[in-house]
């Protein structure tokens, strides 16, 4: 189990804002050691690969390489991702959790939203409050589930769901949360306002952050709205 406490800590922009403070060492601190090419898919955990043999519309019997995961359950679904939503009395501003953790294929630090592999029969809905408890210490309720999304289509079949979830400052459990993390599990959580999350992420990425598509696709979702003002 992993300890954090909320404490004040400097935005991108230079704000000061909340963060998890972890009892562990900070995403930043990891780096890459070694790559080697993998011979015996056996070796990996995780993933694996396939050779697909499909006809084309015309009728031409072709190949294609493709990456899977081991990992999906009998439901069709690898995953989810939260996009999480604290809400504050007062009419205080809405914030939105996001998490740093390093991820070697990219070789640095990876700005996210938390997220998560479904458990053996686990539904979406509680894989996505189980995960929130887990990787944030917050407790909060679903208001909607996204369409099943395939992240990269042309490279692996990985698939997830996008969950929104509404966590109410209000309540005790979530004035100081308490995070799960397992033992290979670096992650740290902060938080900004929603309305500035569009330029928050142009900061980050000027610091040299990598943001996780999905993270930068809501980003983009919302830049589109306000400048389309709908």
């Amino acid at each position: 189990m992993n300890i954090a406490r909320r404490i004040g800590i400097r935005s991108c922009s230079g704000r000061l804002v909340r963060a998890m403070s972890v009892v562990k060492g900070k995403p930043e601190e990891a780096k890459l050691v070694n790559v080697r090419k993998v011979v015996n898919t056996n070796d990996c955990k995780w993933i694996g690969l396939e050779k697909i043999t499909y006809l084309d519309p015309n009728g031409v019997e072709r190949e294609w390489d493709s990456a899977v995961r081991t990992t999906r359950n009998s439901g069709g679904i690898d995953g989810i991702g939260i996009i999480a939503i604290l809400k504050y009395p007062n009419d205080k501003p809405d914030e939105i959790v996001l998490q740093k953790q390093f991820r070697p294929p990219v070789e640095g630090v990876c700005i996210e939203m938390p997220a998560g592999l479904i458990d053996s029969n686990e539904s979406i809905a509680t894989a996505a409050l189980r995960e929130l408890k887990e990787e944030t210490g917050y407790i909060g309720k679903i208001v909607e589930e996204s369409p099943i999304m395939f992240n990269d289509p042309g490279f692996t079949n990985t698939n997830l769901s996008m969950v929104t979830v509404e966590v109410d400052m209000t309540l005790p459990e979530n004035i100081n949360p308490v995070t799960h993390l397992e033992d290979n599990e670096f992650i740290e959580c902060f938080t900004i306002p929603l309305k500035d999350f569009v330029k928050e992420m142009i900061s980050l990425d000027k610091q040299g952050y990598k943001l996780d598509a999905r993270v930068q696709a809501f980003a983009q979702g919302v830049s589109f709205a306000q400048t389309y003002k709908f």
